[in-house]
């Protein structure tokens, strides 16, 4: 039964692990609930944001076996972002991609059910069209691709309607390429320079949701220091580089796998218009689009989500 905020009651790992993927990373992993249950991957947004214990309670314990895993260099996996020694040549959305697949197998699970959210939505997309065999079902909120006109709204585009805040971003920045200014500065060896460079980019990702009309105010810049830095690091090295991903995804490939997807239409961060386009490319998916919900979610939008969870997993 769902508590009166929407999810399940506070559960405890059965059973976690450090899986080494190779390049001297090692990924946290746990599993929840069920150890007989319908598999579910929790694919984390971000990126590195890693993932938490709220998102064990999206699923029904007594029916599903929740696996959820903190992506390269941020959560409880190591080594962490927020070190400047950390390599992030190591860290691409391919790396991300083997890692899930990886733990698939050490997990001896067949096909399980993705559900992810922002980032984690373009993660999960990108495993399930290099995966499609291994994938049962996909749900995804507050949806994105990863696509490089998504980047250019999301640290660009969206600056006209926060000039003043743009500007901040634009001069923290150092440099007339905004991405690769930031993804510098978070590789310095001065650790002002890496904290200043991470408040400002938080700064940023706060200010696009401040118009929503719910949710913490400052979700980004809230962090703790360790878990901002490496979410920065991590974030500017994924936009620096387009996270790697084709702008032209095959989604033909995801024929056959039933989807639900659930935006906010007030959503500033990541417009309406991807999670419409995905939905067109890929007939198996519904798209559900939420009048009073923005990237911070809303409780129309916790009501569609917990619907579509109970129903698909």
């Amino acid at each position: 039964m769902r508590d009166a905020d929407g999810r399940y009651p506070p559960i405890e790992p059965f059973e976690t692990g450090m899986l080494d993927v190779g390049d001297e990373n090692l990924v946290y992993w746990e599993r929840c609930g069920n150890p007989q249950g319908e598999p579910v991957l929790v694919v984390h947004g971000g990126p590195g944001s890693g993932c938490s214990t709220n998102q064990r309670r999206a699923f029904d314990p007594e029916r599903c076996q929740i696996v959820l895993f903190d992506q390269r260099g941020c959560g409880r996996s190591t080594p962490h972002a927020s070190d400047p020694a950390t390599r992030m040549e190591c860290n691409t959305t391919h790396h991300l991609i083997a890692d899930m697949e990886r733990l698939r197998r050490h997990l001896g699970i067949e096909r399980w059910l993705l559900f992810g959210g922002s980032w984690g939505s373009a993660l999960a997309l990108a495993y399930a069209v290099r995966f499609p065999e291994r994938v049962r079902q996909i749900v995804l909120v507050d949806v994105t691709t990863g696509s490089r006109s998504e980047y250019d709204w999301l640290y660009r585009g969206v600056g006209m309607f926060f000039p003043e805040a743009w500007e901040r971003f634009r001069a923290g920045a150092q440099d007339s390429d905004i991405l690769a200014g930031y993804a510098r500065l978070m590789d310095s060896e001065d650790p002002d320079v890496r904290d200043q460079a991470a408040r400002d980019w938080c700064a940023w990702e706060d200010a696009v949701l401040s118009l929503e009309p719910h949710g913490s105010p400052n979700p980004y810049g809230d962090r703790p220091d360790a878990a901002r830095l490496a979410f920065v690091r991590i974030c500017a090295h994924y936009a620096a580089h387009a996270a790697w991903l084709e702008d032209d995804p095959p989604w033909h490939r995801l024929a056959g796998i039933p989807g639900t997807l659930i935006h906010g239409r007030l959503d500033m961060s990541a417009p309406a218009r991807t999670a419409w386009d995905l939905a067109q490319a890929w007939p198996e998916a519904t798209l559900h689009l939420v009048e009073d919900a923005g990237h911070k979610g809303s409780p129309t939008m916790q009501a569609l989500l917990n619907e579509a969870l109970d129903m698909r997993a």
